[in-house]
């Protein structure tokens, strides 16, 4: 679990969470990068990624962005400096990363999004920017410098004719330094500016999703509203039961957004745990072209790392989401459930056997490798 320094992991939740920034010093000792440049690049040239590459500095303020999958001719023909390799969802199929994000489990594991991993070189950076989600910006190899700034973050302060939303304006508030095993919490609607101030640079991006309210209605066929700009603010996370439990505290935040007291009582659960769209088409895939797992009693199962889960107690009964689904479960206790949906693992006997052939229908489980 990560380090927090001089404060508390209860005084960052209360403190810091959606509301301010944070560096961490040494949050993850001795951390190294999982992935080193090449093979990064490697994963870039895969169709089954997402990968980008971005060229430019806040200098001449000219960018360029260029989508994957690459070759290696792309990366011969790569500048000295000032560009930046992104791949994003690396989680989904590295299971080095997938795993990290068991670090981060004091924030609810429905909230996360993904692990994007980006290589800088010399001077390489993305722009002053700010976005509508959580992020931890964990330093994988190299130094980056981060500037932070809360100021004129706003839509009408971008470059124009860019491909990229980077802000025309940045007036910088406090610069930190970050090296290996480092954390920068970057909350909602905080710029901030990374550069690579060394020739290789790693940086893991572990992000939370961000509910918009149009979004929402959206979801439910409700009509939407053009200047509705609102977001869904967590409750205070120090109560909760456990890494995969929606609390009612979350269900009340999501009805107060959308102004609406009779939302469906399993709304908000399918809500969370849907796939986007790519990882709906992957998870498709798997289902449509690979053999389905053959659940055996005595073993073990984990959840697939594309699929998303969650459980509420709705009427003090246990309801389990699953990929944007309900699942009814009978005769089975509650306590075995909560531990299946936190862990993401299922240890398979002639009881349970019914329910993880329903799982691995929805989820896709996957028998533990010895």
């Amino acid at each position: 679990m990560i380090h927090f320094g001089d404060i508390s992991k209860e005084e960052f939740l209360k403190e810091y969470w959606q509301k301010k920034p944070l560096f961490i010093k040494n949050a993850i000792p001795d951390f190294v990068s999982p992935l080193s440049p090449n093979e990064l690049a490697g994963l870039s040239c895969e169709d089954e990624f997402e990968s980008r590459i971005i060229k430019g500095s806040v200098i001449q303020n000219i960018w360029t962005l260029e989508n994957g999958p690459f070759n290696e001719l792309s990366f011969k023909n790569a500048p000295n400096n000032e560009w930046t390799l992104l791949v994003q969802g690396v989680d989904k199929h590295i299971q080095e990363i997938y795993e990290l994000i068991d670090e981060f489990d004091f924030i609810p594991r429905w909230r996360f999004d993904d692990v994007m991993v980006s290589f800088a070189s010399l001077g390489g950076s993305v722009g002053p920017h700010y976005d509508y989600y959580d992020v931890f910006l964990l330093q994988g190899h190299g130094k980056r410098e981060w500037q932070i700034s809360s100021i004129d973050c706003n839509p009408n302060n971008y470059v124009s004719n860019s491909p990229l939303r980077i802000m025309e304006k940045f007036e910088m508030e406090t610069t930190w330094v970050a090296e290996p095993g480092d954390i920068v919490y970057i909350p909602p609607g905080i710029a901030h500016h990374g550069v690579s101030i060394d020739n290789e640079c790693i940086t893991l991006s572990i992000g939370y999703r961000s509910y918009s309210a149009n979004e929402m209605l959206e979801s439910l066929e409700l009509t939407t509203h053009k200047h509705n700009n609102a977001y869904y603010v967590d409750p205070l996370w120090l109560d909760y039961g456990g890494s995969s439990e929606i609390p009612n505290s979350a269900i009340d935040k999501s009805k107060k957004l959308i102004n609406n007291k009779d939302l469906p009582d399993t709304f908000f659960g399918c809500f969370v745990t849907k796939l986007d769209p790519l990882d709906e088409e992957k998870f498709n895939a798997i289902v449509a072209f690979e053999n389905p797992v053959i659940i055996k009693e005595s073993a073990a199962y984990n959840l697939h790392p594309l699929s998303r889960i969650a459980y509420q107690f709705i009427n003090s009964e246990l309801v389990l989401f699953i990929n944007g689904n309900t699942l009814q479960i009978n005769d089975i206790c509650d306590d075995f459930i909560i531990d299946f949906c936190n862990t993401r693992k299922i240890n398979v006997n002639n009881q349970n056997k019914p329910l993880a052939l329903q799982l691995s229908t929805l989820s896709l489980l996957e028998e533990t490798r010895p």
